[in-house]
């Protein structure tokens, strides 16, 4: 894959990945932009390694020349080298792991926990105010919230 980088070579408009951002989103930004650009495997993984910086540069420019031998390998081993950084989308269960501080303000405890149930693929309010009512300290307000249960998280709030 000895191809020389031609003339008219353009850099990319997308993000450098560092080896902390999601590398999935990265790769299908770098995809779409060289559907537009086109050119050969040898000037995408070219452009690919442009992409990168950090540990992520270092990693790759010691791969020996001739290593790399097209666009889908050089994208597999991006993939292997770094899925442990893949970015997994929280789970429902993992609201019921977050806490209220002891001294943490009951707006900033559920701050936390809408910040996280936003992300969350399915919306079951109940489970949401649940995980809520559970998280929080002793207080007089849990004990209303035991009295008069909330369904839905603008109640929580009022």
């Amino acid at each position: 894959m000895d191809e020389p980088v031609p003339p008219n070579y353009i850099t990319l408009n997308i993000t450098f990945f560092s080896s902390v951002e999601d590398l999935e989103s990265h790769l299908k930004a770098f995809r779409a932009q060289m559907i537009i650009f086109g050119g050969s495997d040898a000037i995408r993984c070219k452009m690919l390694m442009d992409t990168f910086t950090g540990k992520t540069l270092q990693l790759f420019s010691g791969i020996p020349d001739g290593h790399i031998t097209s666009f889908p390998h050089c994208s597999r081993m991006f993939k292997e080298q770094f899925l442990p950084n893949k970015v997994n989308p929280p789970r429902l269960c993992d609201l019921f792991n977050v806490r209220q501080s002891k001294g943490e303000s009951l707006k900033g405890y559920l701050d936390i926990l809408c910040a996280i149930s936003v992300r969350l693929r399915t919306q079951d309010e109940d489970m949401v105010v649940a995980a809520f009512v559970q998280g929080i300290t002793a207080s007089p307000f849990n004990d209303s919230l035991i009295r008069n249960p909330a369904e839905t998280l603008p109640e929580v709030r009022e």
